[in-house]
């Protein structure tokens, strides 16, 4: 395989983007830049792995499992190999020696390669994500393979990046005045930790996994993906692909595997606890989340869990734009979004704009305009809502109208393509920030199409109940509209002290709810949010140690 040659240059203008911030893909969004057959390729490759067995050949396998029904419907019927671990996990380690010599370059070379091959095959992946997570086509095509992606690419980067800070092997000279130098030959080795756990989500299987899968990978360790039971079939496309590319460039296949569960056996508890797991990824439920932080003491655990994303709306110079942006940041994919705006905080004497002052009422009215406009017309409704993922979500959106007044209320959007798809339009309940009850109800994350219109006595009480929300709740996103650039530099202040991503004055056509690998930081690690960020050096650093062997001269 000729890595070097084809993988090096793009590995080396991922390092400068890291390091400019500046935007750079190169993996194109477009549907048509993956050749005029590309699209009808990519659908019959992914009807082909329906109703079939997703053969792997990974040792261990004691069965076959498999209960994927997609959110538009259909049953995938795709069955996956089931592992017995204590035949997985042993062969797994076999390859880690070989690996871990190979060296930082090599190892950054073959993942490239990996997801050279995964975005040929970006058609394909987009059917896989779409029917496992409910996200639109469009949507899945662009955040569940190039988006995706790049964020892979970019934990090759910093790990890269980082294990190469200190020289591979030095010739170390003290003097001693009169008498000979002191001389060592010093030799330093990034060793991987072990066995590392991916364990996937369902809404965004590729573009929270690749991050996790990645970085482990780069950094020496090998990968056991567990998918969630409802969105196993992208993570297992992508683990069969990396153990072709492992196998054709002579190391292990074993150092990617699947772990896929038979419906109710929660095997992520029983992996996060074996002593070969060292390192975890996981994106989830908060509880879970806390559940391995706290148990699973012998892993360095990256957690992104649950938080309450806030809105500050103190003025505007851009009126129109800012209901434009703030529609479609609480409508795309249904809100299903970890760094989708849920409350939003808007002093009950209303606010200053370019169209003249607003009231709270009037801003509630007008955004619940903005929102119905935007998706009055069903063929855009469900262009951008996608479908709900699982029921959770629909009794949560159908239990918060009971939480007060309905400023929009949620309607149903027929999908003719998919006609048991269940798609819901956003709700937007009016809520009182100095009543105990109503805060009870927004102070915690209601995950789907469901925003909180908060009125608060002034922008003074919004800085701090977003304070308070970011420190006891988490955040990935705060978003925040003013003309005053006093109260810019409050709403700052809050962010720097709380570690909360901060997106002001957005009317155009980038969203709070979307971030730019290699350039944009998801979550920071700083919040109850997530105890990690998407991605920086402390995402990769942990996953390896430097090892020093020294010897006389």
């Amino acid at each position: 395989m000729q890595l070097t040659e084809t993988h090096r240059p793009t590995l080396d203008r991922a390092l400068e983007a890291i390091r400019s911030r500046a935007y750079w893909s190169p993996h194109p969004e477009h549907p048509k830049a993956y050749g005029e057959t590309g699209a009808a390729d990519g659908l019959a490759a992914y009807q082909a792995l329906l109703g079939s067995r997703f053969e792997l050949d990974q040792p261990g396998t004691d069965g076959w499992t498999g209960a994927e029904v997609s959110p538009y419907g259909p049953e995938l019927g795709v069955q996956y190999p089931h592992p017995d671990l204590d035949v997985l996990l042993p062969a797994m380690r076999a390859g880690m020696a070989a690996w871990r010599d190979a060296g930082p370059e090599t190892r950054a070379l073959v993942c490239l390669e990996i997801l050279s091959r995964i975005s040929a095959r970006t058609h394909e992946f987009a059917h896989a994500v779409m029917h496992t997570s409910g996200q639109a086509f469009m949507m899945a095509l662009q955040a569940g393979g190039p988006h995706a992606q790049d964020r892979g690419l970019e934990a090759v980067a910093y790990a890269y990046e980082e294990q190469t800070r200190t020289p591979q092997g030095v010739d170390w000279s003290k003097p001693q005045g009169k008498r000979d130098p002191l001389e060592l030959r010093k030799v330093f080795t990034a060793a991987p930790r072990g066995i590392a756990l991916l364990i996937g989500c369902n809404t965004f299987p590729t573009w929270n996994g690749y991050p996790g899968l990645f970085a482990s990978l780069a950094t020496g360790n090998p990968v056991l993906v567990k998918p969630h039971p409802r969105a196993i079939l992208p993570l297992a496309m992508t683990v069969r692909i990396a153990r072709e590319v492992l196998g054709e460039a002579g190391f292990d296949p074993n150092l990617v595997a699947l772990a896929a569960e038979r419906p109710g056996e929660g095997i992520a508890k029983t992996l996060a606890l074996r002593p070969e797991i060292r390192i975890i990824d996981y994106t989830g439920s908060t509880e879970f989340g806390d559940w391995l932080e706290e148990h699973a003491r012998q892993a360095q655990v990256y957690t992104e869990k649950a938080g309450v994303n806030t809105v500050v709306i103190d003025s505007t110079d851009d009126y129109k734009g800012m209901l434009s942006n703030l529609a479609f940041s609480l409508s795309l994919y249904s809100g299903q979004m970890c760094t989708t705006p849920q409350n939003l905080l808007i002093p009950r004497d209303g606010i200053t704009t370019d169209a003249g002052p607003k009231s709270y009422d009037e801003v509630v009215a007008d955004l619940a305009a903005s929102v119905s406009g935007l998706l009055g017309d069903d063929g855009r409704a469900n262009a951008l809502l996608g479908a709900l993922v699982n029921p959770d979500v629909k009794s949560r959106l159908e239990a918060a109208a009971g939480l007060g007044e309905v400023a929009l209320p949620s309607r149903e959007v027929a999908n003719p393509e998919f006609p048991d798809a269940v798609v819901r339009t956003p709700v937007i309940v009016k809520l009182d920030g100095a009543k105990p009850d109503d805060e009870a109800a927004f102070m915690s994350e209601c995950f789907g199409p469901v925003s909180f219109a908060v009125a608060v006595d002034s922008t003074g009480d919004a800085l701090d109940l977003l304070r308070r929300t970011v420190r006891d709740q988490g955040a990935m996103t705060v978003g925040a509209y003013t003309t005053s650039a006093d109260t810019e530099r409050a709403i700052e202040e809050v962010c720097l002290e709380e570690s909360a991503q901060l997106s002001l004055n957005l009317t155009g056509g980038v969203y709070v709810n979307q971030t730019a690998a290699f350039s944009d930081f998801h979550g920071s690690g700083g919040n109850p949010a997530a105890n990690a960020a998407l991605c920086d050096g402390a995402f990769v650093s942990n996953r390896f140690r430097m090892v020093e062997i020294r010897r006389q001269a």
